[in-house]
C-alpha cells in the first residue's frame, strides 16, 4: 500500500513535466529546431550537401526530425512516470492513467493532422505558430491543479506562437526559446 494516497489516485503523476523530464524535452526541442534550421540553411546554399536534395526530401527529413522529437519527449514522460510509480509502489497504468494517455494521444494526433493540413495547403508560415499555440493548449489541458507553475510554459508557448504569426522568420528562435524555457523550468521546479 503506498504511503501517499494522493500520488496513488493522481493519474496526472505520469505526465510529470519537471526535473530531468522537462530538461530532456527542452533539449529535444532545441536540438530539433537547430537541426531543421541547419538543414534549411544548407538547402539554400548551392555548395552544401543538402542543397542537392529536392524540397520534398527536405520536408520528409524535417518531418522525421519532428517525429523523433515527439517520440523521445513522450518516452521521457513515460519513463518519468514509471520511475515515480516504482518509487511509490503503485501501478503505472490504471483506468485514470489510460484515460489521460488517450487524451494526450488524441491531442497530439489532432495537432499532427492540423500541421499536415497546413503543410499540404501551402501555408508553411503558419506551421510553427500553430504548433506553438497548440503546444501551449496541450500544456494547459494536461495541467495538474496542484502544479500551476506549468502555466508559465503554456503562456510562453502562446506568446511565442503569437509572435511567430507576425514574424514568420522567427520560428527557429521561438522553438529554441521554448526549449531553453523547458530546461530552465526543469532546473527550477523539482
Amino acid at each position: 500500500m503506498p504511503k501517499n494516497t494522493y500520488l496513488h489516485d493522481n493519474h496526472e503523476v505520469n505526465l510529470i513535466l519537471k526535473g530531468v523530464t522537462s530538461i530532456l524535452i527542452g533539449i529535444y526541442l532545441f536540438c530539433g529546431a537547430y537541426l531543421i534550421k541547419s538543414i534549411l540553411n544548407g538547402f539554400l546554399m548551392d555548395d552544401h550537401l543538402t542543397g542537392m536534395f529536392s524540397a520534398e526530401i527536405i520536408e520528409y527529413v524535417a518531418l522525421g526530425i519532428l517525429l523523433l522529437v515527439f517520440v523521445f519527449s513522450s518516452l521521457a514522460l513515460v519513463f518519468a512516470g514509471r520511475r515515480i510509480a516504482k518509487r511509490h509502489k503503485f501501478k503505472l497504468w490504471n483506468a485514470k492513467t489510460k484515460k489521460t494517455a488517450l487524451r494526450y494521444l488524441l491531442l497530439i494526433a489532432f495537432l499532427a493532422a492540423m500541421l499536415i493540413f497546413l503543410m499540404n495547403a501551402g501555408l508553411i508560415d503558419l506551421i510553427t505558430p500553430t504548433f506553438l499555440v497548440a503546444y501551449g493548449l496541450i500544456l494547459y489541458l494536461l495541467r495538474d491543479h496542484y502544479r500551476k507553475k506549468r502555466f508559465f510554459l503554456s503562456g510562453l508557448a502562446f506568446a511565442l506562437g503569437a509572435l511567430c504569426y507576425f514574424i514568420p522568420g522567427y520560428w527557429s528562435s521561438a522553438v529554441s526559446i521554448l526549449g531553453i524555457a523547458h530546461v530552465a523550468y526543469g532546473i527550477v521546479v523539482n
